[in-house]
């Protein structure tokens, strides 16, 4: 007998419950003739609501959710999968992290999810207990499905836990395992999911149908990619990666979609570079969109990062809402002001000019005046990037632009940035990008428009900051190709794929051999010391397996 599954892969603003209905309700609408609706983990609040749970309403709230969603199952014939939080009527936390299956007004299934992560960025051990380990089966449509969420199916090889659910589903007998999901993004996470669950579903030999939820919650962007894996054929079909979608398969033994039995493997596979643009891109959208902000304002040096931060602002928010400042100083070259105007003229963005010389020159005599001595030359670098950073306040204040500060990863690792400077912001849309990955980055977006619109000048220009006389990045920091192997080794090591990994670990030990030691101490020096730099800065959208903020937590005052 053949059931028909359709795969809900929405895009949910944290706790705005009706707004969460209101998407589950054009699903269910969209999903005529399905025999089970599949919603993603914590659909109803949207994933992750830390400690929002904690908020004395915050269970009444979703009730009126929930209360809603079983009044829409009286009015569909479709069984209704969906992801809430439910209270703990035992001990420890107060919370299970549950899956809940909707009939006609009825739950008439409640599972509560056994393997609960805290690594990473992942921390739902702070809130939810672990529900007991039993197989949560019922069948529908003459189909005996079992279910799982998320991290329930990721110990395939038995070592992250002492359980494995999906064993406990195959040894209970199922023809299909049905997994919620909220399987946060990174660069080569869509192909991880895809061997993986591969694998788990040739071990257990089970068809198995992957529901995740896209769109961007702060620093974290979800790319959705919903898939269905069959054991003889891996995955046989997936949903768009970093878009809404709601699509039917049926399932009879084998998947079918659109009047053909599905038996040839879909890749997940996505260019690197392609990949960065595309999550930066959404979630920037989803950043601004649900804190209420239409339009954005960047500064322009005329460098490679703020000119990638403005094409790709552009691209996500449409260039009538980006509004870029230039401000020139003594030590800016007349090609970094040229630049930006070509720039901006090529995307389409306004360009503002707010010279700062008279200012800096200003500051620098009343310290003089009122300290003593000048100030000395680092001083006044850091009083450029400040007064730079205050102006930027002072027009995302005055008109209500928000923000984008356009440090890269490399930079912020080894604090080369000035806190309340260039650092100003509300958001980060670059910062989890090594600098050889924003030269990239910035190649791809001038290839996938098919023009030249961050001008060759600009990705040609060594990088400085231009804050003193004939300033380089290079004057302070090894090479950016060679500064963002040891970076990549030491921030990010096992978590990086294996064949970065290879790579990293190969060139510092190549380094090392050949006299660098002393160039690598020095980056994990200044790595250790920047640490509170970091904790002060904007919220970085997250492209890369480990990420500065909840990824990366390491103390200040520490012995490193």
């Amino acid at each position: 007998m053949r059931i028909q599954i359709a795969m809900a892969q929405l895009d949910y603003k944290l706790c705005d419950f009706d707004g969460n209905l209101a998407r589950m309700r054009a699903a269910i609408a969209q999903a005529q003739g399905a025999d089970l609706i599949v919603f993603s983990e914590l659909c109803l609040s949207g994933y992750y609501p830390q400690d929002m749970v904690e908020e004395p309403d915050f269970l009444a709230r979703q009730q009126q959710a929930l209360d809603a969603m079983l009044a829409e199952s009286r009015h569909t014939s479709a069984t209704l999968v969906i992801g809430a939080a439910t209270a703990n009527t035992g001990v420890g936390k107060p919370l299970h992290n549950s899956l809940l299956v909707l009939q006609q007004g009825q739950i008439v299934l409640q599972y509560h999810k056994q393997l609960l992560p805290t690594y990473n960025i992942f921390d739902e051990r702070r809130h939810f207990e672990p529900g007991p380990n039993r197989a949560a089966i019922l069948t529908v449509a003459g189909q005996r499905l079992g279910f799982v969420i998320c991290e329930d199916a990721w110990n395939q090889q038995g070592t992250d836990y002492a359980i494995d659910p999906v064993q406990t589903l195959a040894q209970a007998g199922v023809d299909l395992i049905v997994s919620i999901n909220a399987s946060p993004s990174n660069v080569g996470k869509p192909e991880q999911r895809h061997a993986l669950f591969t694998g788990v579903a040739q071990h257990w030999k089970l068809p198995l149908v992957y529901i995740n939820q896209v769109g961007g919650n702060d620093q974290i962007v979800f790319d959705g990619g919903s898939f269905a894996v069959h054991p003889r054929h891996g995955v046989v079909h997936q949903l768009p990666l970093f878009e809404e979608a709601v699509q039917t398969l049926g399932f009879d033994g084998d998947f079918h979609h659109d009047g053909r039995m599905l038996d040839q493997a879909v890749s997940a596979a996505m260019a690197d570079s392609e990949f960065y643009y595309r999550q930066i891109v959404l979630g920037l959208q989803d950043y601004a969109r649900k804190i209420g902000f239409k339009q954005v304002v960047i500064g322009s040096s005329g460098g490679i990062d703020s000119a990638l931060t403005l094409a790709l602002a552009a691209d996500a928010l449409g260039p009538d809402n980006v509004t870029a400042i230039t401000m020139p100083s003594q030590y800016s070259s007349s090609g970094s002001v040229s630049d930006s105007a070509l720039l901006c003229q090529n995307l389409g963005v306004k360009l503002l000019t707010h010279p700062i010389a008279e200012l800096v020159g200003g500051y620098r005599g009343q310290f003089e005046a009122a300290f003593g001595p000048a100030p000395s030359r680092l001083t006044v670098e850091n009083l450029q990037a400040r007064i730079r950073g205050t102006i930027l306040m002072e027009y995302s204040n005055h008109f209500g632009h928000l923000l984008l500060t356009t440090g890269n990863k490399s930079e912020i690792s080894v604090g080369y940035c000035t806190l309340y400077g260039d650092t100003n912001g509300g958001l980060n849309i670059i910062g989890d990008l090594y600098k050889t990955e924003v030269f990239a980055l910035a190649r791809h977006y001038n290839a996938r428009h098919g023009r030249e619109l961050i001008p060759q000048a600009i990705i040609d220009k060594e990088p400085s900051a231009e804050l003193s006389e004939g300033q380089k990045d290079s004057d302070s920091l090894p090479p950016y190709p060679v500064l963002d192997e040891i970076l990549k080794l030491h921030i990010e090591g096992h978590r990086l794929r294996p064949e970065e990994y290879t790579s990293a670990r190969n060139f510092v030990a190549g380094m090392q051999a050949l006299g660098g030691g002393n160039t690598i101490a020095k980056v994990l020096g200044l790595i250790a010391k920047s640490e509170f730099k970091r904790r002060q800065a904007p919220p970085i959208i997250r492209v890369r397996n480990r990420a500065f903020g909840n990824g990366r937590q390491m103390p200040i005052a520490a012995q490193y």
